[in-house]
């Protein structure tokens, strides 16, 4: 029986027939079927939930008048990633802005969620930064290939040479595409292993020092996780806007 957290054990007890038997019919067996839901879903899922209210609540107290404190750190946040991504894709980043303001705030939601007693960071088991990273992968291909269509596949077969010969732009074709193919693959390999190195090792530093000096010291680690939370958030966002830019770049 795996370690739960409380709201790991609430969500087993209420759906772990279910979930056993959706796992069964996917041909998925799972290890301990009488709680099949681990506490990375279960922090993802209440990370989801908190997030979805605070939207509404925000939707629900929009004003051009008067607006409240909560409309102004949002708009502050989208501010900030609408500048960003104007920077770096151009007059025309305006349609991508939603997807990093979203994968900003959710990262980092999920970082920080593991500094409140009885919670832990689901960004911290290796599933979760995969599941980001794969939604950043899937995210800038389609937008490459809504932005040029089947001409975005050229993108994989080197950068366009004017005056090469079609013999010469053959042979150099062949060797840039297991090139460009293995580089984007690297990508998800990067940003899982950047985002949970750093906040699994953030939360097992500030855990050793809270069981060793619980007093004082490890304040000063929690502040440490703080910033590498909001740097990492920050960090998984820049790089999905580079990848968009690439992808959507003129030349291609």
């Amino acid at each position: 029986m795996p370690e739960q957290l409380w709201f790991t054990e609430i969500l087993n007890h209420l759906f772990a027939g279910p979930v056993t038997a959706f796992l069964h019919v996917l041909r998925i067996t799972p290890k301990h079927p009488e709680a099949p839901i681990p506490n990375s879903f279960a922090m993802e899922l209440l990370v989801f939930g908190f997030l979805l209210t605070l939207f509404l609540l925000l939707r629900s107290r929009l004003s051009v008048e008067s607006p409240g404190g909560l409309q102004h750190s949002f708009e502050a946040v989208e501010g900030f990633v609408v500048g960003q991504s104007r920077e770096i894709i151009g007059h025309h980043s305006e349609p991508y802005t939603p997807f990093f303001t979203i994968v900003f705030i959710f990262i980092l939601v999920c970082n920080l969620i593991g500094l409140i007693p009885g919670f832990e960071s689901p960004t911290g088991v290796p599933v979760v930064p995969l599941g980001c990273a794969i939604c950043a992968f899937l995210y800038y291909h389609t937008q490459g290939f809504k932005h040029a269509g089947p001409k975005y596949l050229l993108h994989f077969f080197g950068p366009p040479m004017e005056g090469m010969s079609i013999w010469a732009r053959i042979p150099l074709a062949i060797l840039m595409l297991p090139i460009e193919l293995v580089s984007h693959f690297a990508r998800l390999l990067s940003l899982t292993v950047r985002l949970w190195a750093n906040i699994f090792a953030g939360d097992l530093i500030t855990l050793v020092f809270f069981s060793m000096i619980p007093i004082a010291i490890p304040i000063i680690f929690m502040g440490l996780h703080i910033v590498v939370a909001i740097l990492q958030a920050y960090v998984f966002m820049l790089l999905s806007i580079i990848y968009v830019s690439g992808a959507v770049a003129e030349e291609h």
